[in-house]
């Protein structure tokens, strides 16, 4: 820093963390502050099994001021019968989350300079299914192509992934609703349904959010939105707010780009002290 120069604390994001993966795991001696006062945000995907996800939040709580987290739909999968699923799997991460002093989406909303940081969990109901198709013949479509998401197998058996995602939608709007002044939004699944055109695959949509989140950044006053999900890093202006998509995704995914590209994403700086 040159001499003179303000000091700023950063405001920083990452997503799909996918720390199960040795590779990825290894990544984190890469995520540091530059300022003491740095806060970073992780928006989902961190691992399957919840000592994974809480073991590296500590370790990201122990650089870091202050974590935020929400939580992505790896962190909801089940597989053998003796874990918890579904929303008690979801309800123990949160504990654990409070107990290493890392914010969730059940938490009370925390301000970053005049900012207020509002983690989000609303997941996805497969509302961003072709036109005219119900929900039964869009998954039918979708498997006749062989496209599913791993979800059908470790989420869906175990809890009515529509009915949270709607009851998930009515908690957030009243939560957020109540904020006033600017905001940054955090959630996993991508808040425009049009971000998921990117993936080029229709079909795929169907998990990767709802259209009820549509135009919520300029109805909350956002002044940036992180995603993750989609694993294509990105940051794409819409109505006048960036939506950042902040992945990591897997090695294959990064190991081309990471060199190119800033990581983890700066979203907000503000004057140290602010």
């Amino acid at each position: 820093m040159q001499k003179g120069a303000a000091v700023v604390k950063t405001l920083w994001a990452v997503s799909d963390l996918h720390t199960s993966v040795a590779a990825n795991a290894d990544m984190l001696d890469t995520l540091q502050p530059r300022n003491p006062g740095d806060w970073l945000l992780v928006a989902g995907d961190v691992a399957e099994k919840n000592q994974t996800v809480l073991r590296t939040l500590a370790t990201l709580r122990q650089r870091f001021h202050t974590v935020v987290w929400s939580p992505g739909n790896h962190e909801l999968f089940s597989q053998g019968s003796g874990e918890p699923h579904g929303r008690e799997k979801y309800e123990e991460l949160v504990r654990g989350c409070r107990e290493l002093g890392v914010l969730t989406p059940e938490d009370p909303f925390a301000r970053f300079g005049d900012v207020t940081v509002v983690p989000l969990f609303t997941l996805y109901d497969y509302s961003l299914r072709p036109k005219g198709t119900t929900v039964e013949q869009a998954l039918h479509a979708a498997k006749r192509k062989e496209v599913m998401f791993s979800d059908e197998l470790f989420i869906a058996p175990f809890v009515d992934i529509r009915g949270w995602c709607w009851e998930r939608l009515s908690y957030s709007v009243n939560r957020v609703g109540r904020v006033e002044g600017p905001t940054v939004l955090m959630n996993h699944w991508p808040l425009e349904p049009q971000l998921a055109q990117a993936l080029g695959v229709p079909e795929m949509a169907m998990w990767c959010g709802t259209k009820h989140t549509k135009g919520w950044a300029e109805r909350y006053n956002a002044r940036a939105v992180v995603y993750g999900h989609l694993h294509l890093p990105s940051r794409t202006t819409i109505a006048g707010v960036p939506h950042i998509e902040a992945s990591l995704g897997y090695p294959k995914q990064w190991r081309d780009s990471i060199t190119k590209r800033q990581w983890p994403v700066p979203v907000l700086e503000v004057p140290d002290g602010a």
